[in-house]
């Protein structure tokens, strides 16, 4: 059985079961955010690889996290999958996922990619990296901190402080540089809009195509994915346009959003639900990150899809993920005392 759910139903449906055969063995009962059609591919694969029947229910990440808390003890919810450490971090602090052992996701998940307490583990990734105008911009920043730099004034877009990736980035900064210097960056940056934070990352692509800023930061597989197919304001000769940063290769390396799960805490079906992260963990389950949806995979060692390595080697940060989420309210503080919208 497979079961759609969308925003707007998900608020009628707080006290409804998937159904009594959802508690059988041979099932998982999946809360999912990622709302990728190529993600289909992983599911079937599971099922036939297990013969373990996938029931999914997706919903805005927040939403989805707040429905598992509601509904306690009665959750059929087997496993969460979302993106961004912050939303992994949420969930954990909300007390809806549980500690796991998987000598699997152990060996083959780095460990800056897994929660402490082994509540969340990371299975694709995506570089947040500057691109910029190549017929404006002769000089672009080559790391995050130059970003705030008087000479960018007027040139950089950016999302809202309200977006999980821009809470995710500073809070890396905290960690890699210390509070004082990220809200010194965080009040740069704003000095340096060409507009007010708006949109999300495809936007920022089309802002620099449009010629509202010449500088933007976006997640790789948003231009990765206009490298391998069409994108509606990405025509091949606007990304011709484009040029690409990875930050911070003299430093820290360039910053590593993930995508991610857990297993619920009051999951029926426990075992199946550790099997199922621990096929997302499978060299077959992560070359599909990349192939399906221009992801980097989390396990080191796995080949990259033609479009995501087009954009060439990099040396990521490596700091613990779990550490930055620790910093999220403080960088949601520093945007608040900044004015970054």
């Amino acid at each position: 059985m497979r079961v759609l759910w969308t925003t707007s139903t998900l608020a009628l449906v707080a006290s409804t079961a998937i159904s009594t055969a959802a508690y059988a063995q041979g099932e998982v009962n999946l809360y999912s955010s990622r709302h990728y059609d190529t993600d289909e591919r992983l599911y079937s694969d599971f099922t036939e690889a297990t013969g373990i029947t996938i029931n999914r229910i997706e919903g805005n990440a927040d939403e989805l996290i707040a429905r598992m808390e509601a509904e306690g003890a009665n959750s059929p919810a087997d496993v969460l999958l979302t993106v961004d450490t912050s939303r992994l971090e949420r969930a954990k602090d909300m007390g809806v996922l549980q500690a796991i052992e998987s000598d699997v996701l152990e060996a083959r998940i780095p460990d800056s990619l897994q929660d402490d307490e082994n509540q969340w583990f990371g299975f694709s990734q995506r570089a947040r990296i500057i691109f910029y105008d190549r017929n404006d911009v002769s000089n672009p920043p080559l790391d995050y901190v130059s970003l705030a730099e008087p000479q960018y004034k007027g040139q950089v877009c950016h999302r809202s402080s309200t977006n999980v990736y821009s809470q995710t980035l500073l809070a890396s900064v905290i960690e890699n540089h210390g509070e004082e210097a990220a809200k010194a960056w965080a009040q740069g940056v704003v000095d340096n809009f060409a507009r007010e934070p708006q949109g999300g990352d495809t936007d920022q692509l089309r802002a620099l195509v449009s010629g509202e800023c010449d500088i933007s930061i976006s997640n790789t597989y948003y231009f990765a994915r206009a490298v391998r197919t069409e994108v509606d304001g990405l025509s091949a000769e606007d990304r011709a346009d484009i040029g690409w940063v990875f930050p911070a290769q003299n430093a820290e390396g360039a910053h590593m959003n993930l995508s991610g799960g857990g297993v619920a805490a009051n999951a029926p079906n426990r075992e199946n639900a550790i099997a199922f992260l621990e096929y997302l963990s499978s060299d077959q389950a992560q070359q599909y990150f990349s192939a399906g949806n221009d992801e980097y995979p989390a396990v080191p060692g796995v080949g990259l899809s033609e479009s995501v390595a087009t954009l060439g080697m990099f040396r990521s940060d490596d700091v613990d993920l779990s550490e930055v989420a620790q910093n999220l309210g403080t960088a949601q503080e520093i945007f608040n005392q900044v004015g970054w919208k």
